[in-house]
């Protein structure tokens, strides 16, 4: 199901196009905190590296309804190629400020990549049920989950080796331009929907349209558990990946080299579950899975837990990836990390699939926005 999908225009433009938008975002994410803390030191640059993070994700708070109402009254496959458009001179911005090794341009280009995601989250989610049968929804979900991780993993592993050591530039900027020339053009392969609601109102005040969206969520019992359930999950999914850095190092000892493999186990087993969910789905919206996953999250979660609970504190050398694979404490890590994330794919995919199909077409971009 998920190899046909990806063989489809209907589908494999979106995909591609939501890759490497993500891809490029995460990687002048860790581009930049490299840069910072190759440029002021791990404690100095200690705030910084959470303010880049921040700045990543604060439009999605600010934005997203603005997002909803666009993608309802407009063609969304219009809307993302004029937001992938958009996001040549924003790359521009982080290539100027690659050369000036200015961190207040690379700065403000990380902000206009989260502007970016804001607005094309409700396209990216919204637009699978036009574009896909009720049964496909499973797989498709299943996919972009996949990717959206492999994109935070490999825009970890490339920011870190492109920016290595201040970084080169010219190699900076050709990987960003690279990165969202193939957005562009996978965005251009994806075909029309037709316009949603040509009479929506698109309100300049993005409080207002906000709450307006979260009492419509709350307004419907079913949207309301889904997207509490939805929101819950990227929830456990940030809290993880926050602490698998200081986990790893502060606990095990380990190097950035296990850090980076630790996070590919991470973005590997949510793309193992979020594709066992799918083949389970049978082509239907099938929640039962959901709950199940939830304990095993929360099971999974405790054993990490208990594993960290009476750990002395990491001896010196740091930990490679060679003697970790002998180790007990990184190998019991590891498994709970990777049960966790198999548990998250088994329950992302299908609540997500249910919010899709439960939401109004017409208001079905909105719904995203609100969760």
């Amino acid at each position: 199901m998920t190899q046909s999908l990806l063989a489809t225009r209907r589908f494999a433009g979106l995909f591609w196009c939501q890759f490497f938008s993500a891809l490029n975002a995460n990687f002048l994410k860790n581009a930049l905190v490299f840069l910072i803390l190759a440029k002021l030191g791990a404690e100095a640059a200690a705030p910084l590296v959470s303010l880049a993070a921040a700045t990543l994700m604060a439009p999605f708070f600010l934005l997203s309804a603005l997002g909803g109402e666009i993608a309802d009254r407009f063609d969304k496959t219009i809307v993302a190629r004029r937001l992938k458009l958009v996001e040549l001179p924003v790359a521009a911005l982080a290539v100027a400020g690659f050369v000036l090794h200015s961190v207040p341009v690379l700065f403000a280009a990380l902000f206009g990549f989260g502007v970016i995601a804001a607005l094309f989250g409700p396209v990216k989610y919204g637009i699978l049920p036009d574009q896909l049968d009720k049964g496909e929804l499973p797989a498709g979900n299943a996919l972009i989950e996949t990717a959206t991780f492999l994109a935070i993993l490999l825009g970890t592993v490339i920011g870190g080796w492109a920016a290595a050591e201040g970084g080169d530039p010219v190699r900076l900027a050709g990987i960003m331009v690279f990165f969202a020339i193939a957005s562009l053009l996978a965005a251009f392969a994806m075909p029309k929907t037709g316009r949603g609601v040509p009479d929506l109102p698109i309100r300049a005040n993005i409080l207002v349209s906000t709450l307006d969206l979260l009492r419509h969520l709350a307004g419907d019992r079913r949207l309301l558990w889904a997207g509490l359930a939805a929101s819950w999950f990227w929830t456990v999914g940030a809290v993880a990946l926050s602490l698998l850095p200081t986990m790893i190092k502060g606990a095990v000892g380990g190097a950035d080299e296990l850090v980076t493999a630790f996070l590919a186990v991470f973005a590997v087993a949510i793309a193992v579950g979020s594709g066992l969910a799918a083949w389970l789905s049978g082509h239907r919206i099938v929640l039962v899975t959901a709950p199940i996953a939830a304990l095993f999250i929360v099971g999974f979660a405790a054993f990490a837990a208990w594993a960290l609970a009476f750990t002395p504190p990491a001896a010196a050398p740091p930990l490679g990836l060679l003697a970790a694979l002998s180790d007990p404490l990184a190998l019991r890590l590891a498994l709970a990390m990777a049960g966790l994330a198999i548990a998250g794919g088994l329950f992302v995919v299908p609540v997500f699939a249910a919010l899709q199909t439960w939401a109004a077409p017409e208001a079905r971009a909105r719904v995203v926005a609100a969760v």
